[in-house]
């Protein structure tokens, strides 16, 4: 289901996929320093999908690509400008109807993808591949909820309901292993997917006990149980390799909900899952805790606000995490050597009282969190956008950040034909400049 563009004449619209705003800040030579922001383009979510997929994407109500970005990754031996790039489950928002919330999907048939991007600084973007992800018998997986769990989709006016798909992903975190297979964490199960080299569903792992059934590929329930109280939209959000490429690291966007949503809302502690490749099994856990809000960002002094999402892995057990708020975003470095495993303790038993997630003193527990370091407050550079979600190492000196920006659905609204009107917001990828970064 690779879809190459090399050696073939570009369209409009592809040559115009991005824009780069080249940036000049004045900072001294030991501080960060933005040297490129590159602007996603208006590309018709019709005209993409259906030149790889003919036919799978009937309508797009004038819904483009250009505001999606859910992480990136390079690949080691790449040159230090081309990454890949993950998109977001879709288009989707929140529309209020009889006093209740329901969540919209305006092309249902929308399939996340995968694009392999190359930055020509400073003037031009390629796209390499394009691969949509779908099913083991070539199925668009789209991202749709896919179970009862989750939230009940509704089409663009949230007054029809529409199906559930068992297949339905909400991809956020993006690795690409040695062998050439793709790994996605994403937020329903929560649960980790196999793909191979073309973006096909090998198979998902998904928490022990969860009954899944109508997929159209494997599903394996070897995650810990406890991780299917993940809070509704907040499951799976980062996703690194360890540089030998046999072990994955997923991160937690936010505190279970355990023993209930009130405990994981006011909670601070995250939990950052290590995955052996070989076996299929967990084979470590690791608690991260979130800076308090008021301190992290005043403006959004809700412990809720607090999230993690992209992470990148600097050996075999250092990583660089990314901490934010849909405002304020920062990198940290962790160090895994010296956190308490916490997989098959008490922490991963609901019967626990008081849970991981409520307990007030978590080293009076005898739980030694990953302690952290600063790496980049990246609000304190000039021209950074909302909602940073993804990282990667571009070069032993430079970091790329991507935002999302939802496909721009924030304050959409839609006519009464169904077209969509949005206000032009686009995702971008910024590279940073760090003196005396580490790269792996």
């Amino acid at each position: 289901m690779i879809h190459r563009f090399a050696n073939i004449k570009p369209a409009a619209w592809l040559a115009a996929f991005a824009l780069v705003l080249p940036v000049a800040l004045p900072v001294h030579a030991d501080e960060p320093e933005v040297t490129g922001v590159f602007v996603f383009a208006d590309i018709p979510l019709k005209e993409l999908q259906n030149r790889v997929l003919p036919g799978s994407l009937p309508e797009d109500r004038g819904i483009l690509l250009g505001g999606t970005g859910s992480d990136m990754y390079r690949v080691a031996s790449d040159p230090a400008n081309v990454f890949y790039v993950l998109t977001d489950r879709g288009p989707n928002g929140l529309i209020q109807v009889d006093g209740k919330k329901r969540r919209t999907f305006p092309v249902p048939e929308y399939t996340p993808a995968i694009l392999k991007i190359r930055l020509d600084a400073p003037d031009k973007v390629e796209i390499l591949e394009y691969l949509p992800i779908v099913s083991e018998s070539g199925k668009p997986v789209t991202g749709l909820p896919a179970l009862p769990r989750d939230e009940t989709p509704y089409d663009y006016a949230a007054q029809q309901q529409l199906e559930l798909n068992p297949n339905g992903i909400d991809p956020e975190g993006l690795v690409r292993a040695p062998n050439g297979d793709f790994w996605i964490a994403e937020e329903y199960g929560p649960s980790i997917l196999r793909l191979d080299g073309t973006g096909k569903v090998v198979k998902r792992y998904v928490p022990e006990g969860i009954e899944w059934a109508g997929a159209d590929y494997p599903i394996s329930g070897v995650l810990p149980a406890i991780y299917e109280k993940r809070k509704r939209n907040r499951g799976f959000e980062g996703l690194a390799i360890s540089p030998d490429g046999k072990t994955l690291f997923t991160v937690m966007q936010s505190p279970l909900h355990h023993p209930d949503a009130e405990a994981g809302d006011r909670s601070r502690h995250v939990r950052i899952l290590a995955f052996d490749i070989a076996t299929e099994t967990p084979v470590a856990e690791y608690a991260y805790l979130l800076e308090p809000a008021v301190e992290f960002d005043p403006e959004s002094p809700d412990a809720d606000e607090m999230k993690l999402s992209g992470a990148i892995t600097l050996s075999a057990t250092e990583l660089y995490i990314l901490e934010r708020t849909d405002k304020v975003a920062k990198v940290y470095s962790v160090d895994l050597a010296k956190g308490t495993n916490l997989l098959g303790t008490t922490w991963d038993d609901p019967a626990t009282s008081p849970s991981f997630e409520a307990v007030t003193d978590l080293a009076g527990a005898g739980v030694v969190v990953l302690p952290k370091t600063l790496i980049v407050d990246l609000d304190a550079l000039e021209g950074m956008p909302d909602k940073i979600e993804g990282i990667a190492l571009a070069d032993g000196e430079t970091m790329a950040v991507i935002n999302d920006d939802d496909f721009d659905m924030n304050d959409a609204t839609f006519d009464d034909k169904g077209a969509f009107t949005g206000l032009g917001s686009k995702s971008k990828v910024l590279l940073i400049k760090l003196p005396n970064l580490r790269k792996p």
